[in-house]
């Protein structure tokens, strides 16, 4: 196998974020119970959520529940949900990819998204018994996002290589790939059902699709 390092996006590549946003409701929720006596804000954002309702989503909640959505109400809500702990677990496939990638290249993790919501996914997740560094791109400045190269090329340099022997595993194709393959990297992109981005197609940036991580190892290895 030559490559020598994977990189790992987290959102929707090593669990599904749908499981996030539901704990995040949760908390937010459980905020909403003791602070104004709605004891189904949780249940409610999450049928706005099944229904592809994004962004609003507080704003909704508090209309329907008969609460002005006042910016103070809907910014105590957004903290409680970027700052809880999340009840979130890897998939099955991705911790065994994990394991099998482990110690036969270097494992790293480039995520974008609110700092303190990142932190504690990567926290939740253990990732750091497999992957370092992780860079959290909120943490790097602002305009530092993806698809800016500036984490790419952290972990490029803290791996010691670059190019081909470098490989991007993420889902998203409207942020996620332009980076690393602009730098000359291998692109993976995971296509999840019940991911949040699995309808948009796989554009030119995208080297190989998988419906999982269960192949990846295989896939790396195939590539020599």
């Amino acid at each position: 196998m030559n490559a020598r390092c994977v990189v790992f996006d987290v959102d929707d590549t090593l669990y599904l974020e749908r499981d996030y946003v539901r704990s995040g409701f949760e908390a937010a929720g459980r905020w909403a119970a003791e602070a104004w006596g709605l004891p189904d804000f949780a249940p409610r954002a999450w049928r706005l959520f099944e229904a592809g309702v994004r962004g609003n989503t507080f704003n909704a909640v508090l209309e329907a529940a008969g609460l002005e959505p006042a910016p103070e109400r809907v910014k105590e809500l957004v903290k409680r949900y970027r700052e809880h702990e999340p009840r979130i677990a890897l998939c099955p496939d991705a911790e065994a990819c994990l394991m099998a990638l482990h110690g036969r290249a270097a494992l790293a993790v480039v995520t974008d998204g609110p700092a303190a919501s990142q932190r504690a996914k990567v926290e939740a997740l253990g990732l750091a018994r497999w992957c370092d560094p992780l860079v959290l791109t909120a943490e790097l400045g602002e305009g530092f996002g993806k698809p800016h190269p500036r984490a790419f090329e952290r972990v490029a340099e803290a791996a010691g290589c670059a190019g081909q022997a470098c490989v991007y595993v993420a889902d998203n194709v409207t942020k996620d790939f332009q980076g690393p393959k602009a730098l000359g990297w291998r692109t993976v992109r995971v296509r999840r059902p019940g991911a949040l981005h699995a309808e948009l197609p796989s554009g030119p940036e995208v080297d190989v699709e998988l419906p999982d991580l269960a192949g990846l190892p295989a896939w790396l290895e195939a590539q020599g």
